[in-house]
C-alpha cells in the first residue's frame, strides 16, 4: 500500500509534468508565430520593387529578429522536455493567403506591403498578449515573453509609422 506521502509526490509530479506540457504548447505557439513572421517578411521582400531597398533592409532585420526570438523560445521548450515546433500556424497560412489575394487586386506597391506587414505584426502582438495570460506560467518565462513582446512592439510601431508615412505621401501626390 502506498503512503500518503508517496501518493502526494506522484500527484505533484504529474501536475508539474502537465503544467510543463501546457507551457511548452504556449511557447510553441509563439515559435509558430515567429515562423509566420519570418515567412511573411520573406514574402514581403519578394513583393517589393527595386527602389524599396530601405524596406528590404528593415524586413531582413525583422527576419533575423524572429529567428533569434524563435531560437530562445525553442531552448525553453526543450528545457521543459518537449519538442520545438517547426511549422507555422493556421493563421500564418491565412495571413499569407490574404497577402496573395490582396496583391492580386491592388498591385505590389509599398503601401500595400506595409499594410500587410502591419496586419502580421498585429497578429504577433495578440499571440504574445494571449501567452502572457496563461495560468501557471513560471515568472522567468513570463518575463521572457514580455521582453519579446516589447521587442516586437517596437517593430510593429516602426512598420505602422512607415505605413502612415506612405499613406501621407499617397494623399499628397
Amino acid at each position: 500500500m502506498n503512503s500518503w506521502h508517496e501518493i502526494f509526490t506522484i500527484n505533484e509530479k504529474t501536475m508539474i509534468m502537465e503544467n510543463n506540457q501546457k507551457v511548452a504548447e504556449v511557447l510553441n505557439d509563439l515559435i509558430e508565430i515567429n515562423n509566420d513572421r519570418i515567412n511573411g517578411y520573406e514574402r514581403a521582400i519578394k513583393e517589393l520593387q527595386g527602389d524599396d531597398s530601405d524596406l528590404k533592409d528593415i524586413f531582413t532585420g525583422y527576419i533575423d529578429q524572429s529567428r533569434n526570438l524563435r531560437n530562445t523560445l525553442g531552448t525553453e521548450v526543450q528545457g521543459l522536455g518537449a519538442k520545438m515546433e517547426e511549422g507555422t500556424t493556421a493563421s500564418g497560412k491565412i495571413y499569407r493567403a490574404w497577402m496573395d489575394v490582396k496583391a492580386l487586386f491592388t498591385g505590389k506597391d509599398r503601401k500595400t506591403v506595409l499594410d500587410n506587414c502591419e496586419f502580421g505584426e498585429d497578429a504577433a502582438q495578440k499571440a504574445y498578449k494571449s501567452a502572457l495570460e496563461t495560468e501557471g506560467l513560471p515568472a522567468y518565462l513570463f518575463a521572457l515573453i514580455n521582453r519579446q513582446k516589447e521587442e516586437l512592439k517596437n517593430a510593429h510601431d516602426e512598420v505602422k509609422a512607415l505605413r502612415d508615412q506612405e499613406k501621407l505621401t499617397h494623399e499628397h501626390a
